[in-house]
């Protein structure tokens, strides 16, 4: 699906789904010249490392929740049911830490000749060293306010792969399923449904 097919899904979902104060503003943020959230890649050189990776992860992880909570085991068994809001909340906002950190640039690789030329690679430069989930959740906030498991969920979203407190990971996990759901959506999203490049 191309970037602009991406925005458009997030803005239908985001508009659906997400009523709470604030949210307009945020939205009115995302789409505006302080932010390239919609023309963002969402990785330098793995998943979605490309203009529009951002958008595109994000809706990617929408389906990938979605899904995980339709299953009968989840529902039934760890009564994880959790309303359209908190969802779309979770998912299409759990990287907006990732606004305005990627600028564009170049690396000189021997092509399959042995011959020398540039290409273009985006590189890391963020300019709110606020941490990765943290920093969503301070983004967030700024503009609307935030239950205390979406909260967690998205400060946690990365898991066992990200550098915080293994502790505190697990605590968020046992405390907040929604916390341990979304990051096994984002992980989805990353390993099996983006490509990665190099």
């Amino acid at each position: 699906m191309n970037g602009e097919n991406q925005k458009e899904e997030f803005l239908q979902l985001y508009n659906e789904y997400i009523k709470r104060e604030g949210a307009d503003r945020l939205l009115d943020y995302l789409s505006s010249k302080s932010s390239d959230f919609f023309v963002a890649p969402s990785s330098t050189r793995f998943h979605g490392s490309y203009e529009g990776g951002l958008v595109e992860h994000s809706v990617n992880v929408y389906h990938c929740l979605k899904d995980y909570l339709s299953r009968e085991r989840v529902n039934n068994l760890y009564n994880m049911t959790y309303d359209e809001e908190t969802i779309a909340i979770v998912s299409l906002l759990h990287d907006v830490c990732k606004i305005n950190c990627y600028k564009k640039g170049s690396r000189n690789i021997k092509d399959e000749n042995g011959v020398w030329r540039a290409v273009p690679i985006y590189e890391y430069d963020d300019k709110l060293p606020y941490g990765h989930g943290e920093k969503s959740v301070y983004i967030i906030t700024g503009f609307m306010k935030l239950t205390r498991e979406e909260a967690f969920a998205i400060r946690y979203h990365m898991g066992f792969s990200g550098t915080e407190d293994k502790r505190s990971i697990g605590d968020s996990f046992e405390q907040f399923p929604l916390s341990f759901a979304l990051s096994t959506a984002d992980m989805e999203a990353t390993y099996f449904i983006e490509n990665k490049t190099d």
